[in-house]
């Protein structure tokens, strides 16, 4: 059973820090270099100190980046620029936001969900389930920071399924009266907000009901396997004989949000080839063996209306059928790949196989990229226009589009035990480092 936990948050004091927008910081895995020295820049407390510090000339075992990390913890937390909640809490949160690419005009969502910490529990003997593979560079790095500073500084990302919403109608009223701890525009415009549950009747419940609903993880693998990692080595340190009781480095910090919830976004990941093709005329007779093909021919002057046609096609057509976007260096047309009926998977093809993602991957990728360093020569982007744009600015050799994979999907890949391709999905909002911390108590 999936076992919640709630749990004494760390968090900012506004009193020492001023204004908690300028200490908190998206997650570490989309911060880029020049965003890393604008968080520095921004605040002498901002979160990316700890969680994503700069290495320095002369680093070594005994002094960098990680070691500063848990100095700086340190401080901050004798200082009182970060203060421990004194009562076990469930943390709400909802973030109010205008997803990516958005027309003009387009409504608000709002995304739902609550932080509490939760039971770590191998894959495969449990209710906590991941989608998507990891890459063993980016769990070394957590795992030394873990190490250093014995904290969760930012949340991993799970859905789990509440179709009546009671466990967030029991956080609403437990919280309608009261002022969020927390509540600002972040710098993208979305709206944070952060309530503290502390009454022991409605935690109760909450950790009740979610131990029969098996956990998703969203966005975080590196990190729950990290945290998996951790409590192995802990374990070990403690040795074979020692009394198994829960410890602090047993659970790791979780926003939890609804699969049912409809302020959820997922966006897809379009792949942008860079290594040379062959000629047009060979690449689409290749493709037609799969696919039928269907061209958006366009001159200079009608590219804009026919690229807006083009993405509604690939949109429509992709709600009934596996469809992709296709567009070539110094080719005059956008391409409709529909995999034709003799090709589609069928009700006995594993849930990982029937995804548009792997799909792409086998029919597409696997034929013209066939080596590892042309895959890894591949560029990804959220962003249509960008993908496209780079094919037309003749940075890329060609763009292959997809459609958004969905969250029903992504359970049925969970749950039947698989793990998606790299870069399948992109659940969206993510939620900010440094608004609740979990700092382990030894």
């Amino acid at each position: 059973m999936a076992h919640i936990i709630p749990f004494r948050g760390t968090l900012y004091d506004p009193a020492t820090v001023g204004d908690v927008r300028k200490v908190v910081a998206p997650p570490y895995d989309i911060i880029d270099a020049a965003m890393q020295q604008s968080l520095h820049d921004r605040h002498p407390q901002n979160v990316i100190r700890l969680e994503l510090g700069f290495e320095q000339a002369g680093d070594g075992p005994s002094s960098n980046k990680y070691t500063r990390a848990a100095a700086a913890l340190r401080d901050w937390l004798r200082s009182g620029a970060l203060h421990r909640d004194t009562q076990p809490a469930i943390y709400y949160h909802t973030i109010e936001y205008l997803p990516p690419y958005s027309p003009p005009g387009s409504a608000t969502r709002l995304l739902k969900g609550f932080l509490a910490t939760v039971e770590l529990e191998e894959f495969g003997t449990g209710k906590i389930y991941p989608h998507e593979n990891t890459r063993a560079a980016a769990k070394t790095d957590r795992l030394n920071l873990l190490e250093a500073c014995r904290s969760n500084l930012s949340p991993i990302f799970s859905l789990y399924s509440d179709p009546t919403g009671s466990i967030l109608t029991w956080l609403e009223q437990a919280t309608a009266s009261d002022k969020p701890r927390i509540d600002f525009r972040d710098d993208v415009g979305f709206r944070q907000r952060l309530w503290a549950v502390t009454n022991s009747v409605v935690l109760e419940k909450v950790v009740d009901a979610m131990k029969s609903a098996p956990l998703f993880i969203a966005d975080g693998h590196h990190r729950y396997e990290t945290a998996l990692n951790y409590r192995r080595a802990r374990r070990q340190q403690a040795g074979p004989g020692t009394q198994r009781t829960l410890q602090s480095y047993d659970s790791v910090m979780m926003l939890f949000a609804g699969l049912e919830d409809k302020g959820l976004t997922v966006l897809p990941t379009h792949r942008v080839l860079t290594t040379p093709l062959p000629a047009v005329a060979t690449l689409k007779q290749t493709l037609a063996e799969t696919f039928e093909i269907v061209p958006f021919p366009f001159q200079p002057a009608t590219e804009e209306r026919v690229r807006t046609q083009f993405l509604e096609a690939l949109r429509t057509r992709g709600q009934s059928a596996p469809v992709f976007g296709l567009a070539v260096r110094d080719e005059p047309a956008y391409y409709l790949l529909e995999l034709r009926g003799s090709h589609r998977p069928t009700s006995a093809t594993s849930p990982r196989d029937r995804l548009d993602v792997s799909i792409l991957q086998q029919q597409i990728i696997n034929k013209f990229c066939p080596t590892t360093k042309e895959q890894e020569a591949i560029w990804y982007t959220k962003d249509d226009h960008e993908a496209l744009n780079w094919v037309l600015g003749k940075t890329g050799t060609a763009a292959l589009l997809l459609n958004a994979t969905k969250v029903s999907e992504v359970q049925a890949v969970a749950s039947a035990g698989e793990r998606m391709p790299h870069k399948s999905t992109y659940f969206f909002p993510k939620p900010l480092t440094g608004l609740v911390m979990n700092v382990m108590e030894e």
